[in-house]
């Protein structure tokens, strides 16, 4: 068992919370049952090591998980209650935390744009220069509950491996197949040929949203960033711009809250 914070495999784990050790070390730091839950169910995602300690499982969740992971190839290593502690983000840690690699959990553009729907409606999210991981997490996870095809972040972005990103997923990072590209145009015609629409959210242009039949069909929602929105470069590959009314005094909307609303918009115009 380890029982101290300076062993080398517990210092290179919390180094995790940075994206360039991330990176380096090709493996994300996932910590909380639900998500580990969603992560042996994907066979892609490879586990790599396994912090658990067994007084701290309340049932049996956790030893079920350390079993299936184990299993998967990863490494089980017993760790003391303040070893645990260390690397996990919860108020009450649940005795598990594992590191996954990142390029299990990953696809090329080239395979998603080849997996998406041409039989029926789909939509797939397009993220310019996204910063907050937290929005990310959420938009990912509420992608993956509308059924949405794919999600395309455009760099510069926040990392979707950033741990706020992954615990903000709660689960559907495993699940929601996703991409960084850093050339959007040859992306955009890609789509284009595929019978997507490109449809901007900007609130400053375009019809209100309900009032408008911008969201059917197959449909790529382009959202920009948080403080600037959509680059205007990419204006003349935007087919239509939507938006959302703003009735009270706010200036304007949280993208991760406009994006969601809009991807029930998509939803409901496609049932």
């Amino acid at each position: 068992m380890i029982t101290s914070t300076k062993n080398p495999r517990i210092i290179s784990a919390r180094k995790l919370n940075q994206r360039k050790h991330r990176h380096r070390q090709d493996r994300f730091l996932v910590d909380g049952l639900q998500l580990l839950s969603l992560a042996v169910q994907n066979r892609r995602a490879r586990p790599h090591q396994i912090f658990y300690c067994a007084e701290l499982f309340n049932g049996q969740t956790a030893p079920r998980l350390l079993t299936q992971l184990s299993e998967a190839g990863g490494e089980p290593i017993s760790v003391s209650a303040k070893v645990l502690a260390t690397l996990s983000e919860r108020d009450s840690p649940q005795g598990l935390v594992a590191t996954f690699a990142i390029s299990s959990v990953t696809q090329s553009q080239a395979d998603i744009l080849a997996a998406l729907p041409v039989e029926h409606a789909s939509l797939v999210l397009i993220l310019d220069q996204l910063q907050d991981p937290g929005n990310l997490g959420t938009m990912l996870r509420t992608a993956d509950a509308v059924g949405a095809s794919a999600l395309f972040l455009l760099t510069p972005s926040v990392d979707p491996f950033d741990p706020k990103t992954v615990r903000g997923t709660m689960g559907s990072i495993f699940t929601m197949p996703f991409v960084t590209i850093t050339e959007p145009f040859p992306l955009f015609e890609q789509l284009r040929q595929r019978n997507y629409r490109l449809v901007g959210a900007d609130g400053r242009r375009g019809d209100t949203v309900w009032q408008s039949d911008s969201l059917h069909g197959s449909v790529a929602l382009l959202l920009g960033n948080e403080a600037r929105g959509l680059r205007t470069e990419l204006d003349s590959h935007v087919e239509r711009y939507v938006s959302l009314p703003l009735r009270g005094q706010a200036e304007s909307l949280n993208v991760a809250v406009a994006g969601g609303t809009l991807m029930y918009e998509w939803l409901r115009s496609n049932i």
